[in-house]
Protein backbone atom coordinates (compact mmCIF):
# COMPACT_ATOMS: atom_id res chain seq x y z
CA UNK A 1 0.00 0.00 0.00
CA UNK A 2 1.31 3.18 -0.62
CA UNK A 3 0.85 6.00 2.23
CA UNK A 4 1.25 9.78 2.40
CA UNK A 5 1.63 11.30 5.72
CA UNK A 6 0.23 14.15 7.05
CA UNK A 7 2.43 17.30 8.60
CA UNK A 8 2.07 16.13 11.71
CA UNK A 9 4.23 12.60 11.39
CA UNK A 10 7.97 12.15 11.66
CA UNK A 11 10.41 9.96 10.25
CA UNK A 12 9.97 7.04 13.39
CA UNK A 13 6.58 6.84 11.71
CA UNK A 14 7.97 6.70 8.30
CA UNK A 15 10.15 4.13 9.57
CA UNK A 16 7.45 1.75 10.91
CA UNK A 17 5.20 2.23 7.90
CA UNK A 18 8.37 0.72 5.73
CA UNK A 19 9.19 -1.51 8.18
CA UNK A 20 5.59 -3.00 7.54
CA UNK A 21 6.47 -3.05 3.88
CA UNK A 22 4.88 -0.08 2.44
CA UNK A 23 5.66 3.12 0.81
CA UNK A 24 5.40 6.12 2.11
CA UNK A 25 5.25 9.76 1.31
CA UNK A 26 5.34 12.91 3.47
CA UNK A 27 3.91 16.64 2.77
CA UNK A 28 7.40 17.92 3.16
CA UNK A 29 8.05 16.03 0.00
CA UNK A 30 5.84 17.95 -1.65
CA UNK A 31 6.32 21.13 -0.36
CA UNK A 32 2.79 20.82 0.99
CA UNK A 33 3.46 21.84 4.66
CA UNK A 34 0.28 24.29 5.69
CA UNK A 35 -1.34 23.83 2.56
CA UNK A 36 -5.05 23.32 3.03
CA UNK A 37 -6.60 20.34 3.60
CA UNK A 38 -8.58 20.76 0.58
CA UNK A 39 -5.41 20.21 -1.34
CA UNK A 40 -3.82 17.92 0.51
CA UNK A 41 -6.94 15.69 -0.38
CA UNK A 42 -6.77 16.13 -3.64
CA UNK A 43 -3.60 15.41 -4.06
CA UNK A 44 -3.24 11.85 -2.61
CA UNK A 45 -6.73 11.26 -4.69
CA UNK A 46 -4.75 11.84 -7.88
CA UNK A 47 -1.71 10.32 -6.56
CA UNK A 48 -3.97 6.81 -4.75
CA UNK A 49 -2.10 7.42 -2.27
CA UNK A 50 -3.87 7.00 1.52
CA UNK A 51 -3.26 9.63 3.86
CA UNK A 52 -2.66 9.27 7.41
CA UNK A 53 -3.30 12.37 9.22
CA UNK A 54 -3.83 13.35 13.23
CA UNK A 55 -6.16 16.09 11.68
CA UNK A 56 -9.81 15.26 12.71
CA UNK A 57 -11.00 17.72 9.86
CA UNK A 58 -9.96 14.87 7.36
CA UNK A 59 -12.80 12.81 9.31
CA UNK A 60 -15.90 14.77 7.62
CA UNK A 61 -17.07 12.67 5.08
CA UNK A 62 -19.06 14.98 3.44
CA UNK A 63 -16.02 17.51 3.06
CA UNK A 64 -13.41 14.90 1.97
CA UNK A 65 -15.77 12.11 0.97
CA UNK A 66 -13.68 8.22 1.45
CA UNK A 67 -14.85 7.02 -2.21
CA UNK A 68 -12.59 9.47 -3.79
CA UNK A 69 -9.99 8.28 -1.98
CA UNK A 70 -7.15 5.92 -1.60
CA UNK A 71 -8.35 6.02 2.04
CA UNK A 72 -8.45 8.01 5.02
CA UNK A 73 -6.89 7.85 8.14
CA UNK A 74 -7.40 9.53 11.29
CA UNK A 75 -5.22 8.58 14.13
CA UNK A 76 -7.69 9.96 17.40
CA UNK A 77 -5.34 10.89 20.25
CA UNK A 78 -5.98 12.50 23.48
CA UNK A 79 -4.38 15.67 24.21
CA UNK A 80 -0.48 15.62 24.21
CA UNK A 81 -0.01 11.79 23.66
CA UNK A 82 3.25 10.18 24.25
CA UNK A 83 5.17 9.01 21.08
CA UNK A 84 4.68 5.22 22.63
CA UNK A 85 1.21 5.49 21.95
CA UNK A 86 1.55 7.17 18.99
CA UNK A 87 3.39 4.37 17.07
CA UNK A 88 1.23 2.02 18.96
CA UNK A 89 -2.34 3.59 17.67
CA UNK A 90 0.21 3.41 13.54
CA UNK A 91 1.06 -0.63 14.31
CA UNK A 92 -2.58 -1.55 15.30
CA UNK A 93 -3.51 0.57 12.28
CA UNK A 94 -1.32 -1.62 10.71
CA UNK A 95 -2.05 -5.23 11.85
CA UNK A 96 -6.03 -4.33 10.82
CA UNK A 97 -4.83 -3.35 7.61
CA UNK A 98 -4.00 -7.06 6.73
CA UNK A 99 -7.42 -7.95 7.46
CA UNK A 100 -9.39 -5.31 5.91
CA UNK A 101 -9.27 -2.80 2.74
CA UNK A 102 -8.47 0.71 2.76
CA UNK A 103 -9.54 1.97 -0.68
CA UNK A 104 -12.20 4.30 -0.57
CA UNK A 105 -12.86 4.13 2.80
CA UNK A 106 -12.19 6.19 6.33
CA UNK A 107 -10.86 4.28 9.25
CA UNK A 108 -10.77 6.52 12.51
CA UNK A 109 -8.03 4.83 15.23
CA UNK A 110 -8.24 5.43 18.69
CA UNK A 111 -7.30 3.39 21.70
CA UNK A 112 -9.03 0.55 21.89
CA UNK A 113 -10.88 0.98 18.61
CA UNK A 114 -10.70 1.32 15.02
CA UNK A 115 -14.33 2.71 13.64
CA UNK A 116 -14.38 2.22 10.05
CA UNK A 117 -16.78 3.96 7.39
CA UNK A 118 -17.25 2.71 4.07
CA UNK A 119 -19.35 4.96 1.47
CA UNK A 120 -22.20 3.25 -0.50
Amino acid sequence: MNFKLDENFGSRTQNIIREAGHQVHTVYEQNLSGAPDTSIYKICSEEKLCLVTLDLDFSDVIRFPPKDSSGIVVIRVPRNPSLSLLERLIREFLQALEREKMESKLWIVEVGRIRIHQSE
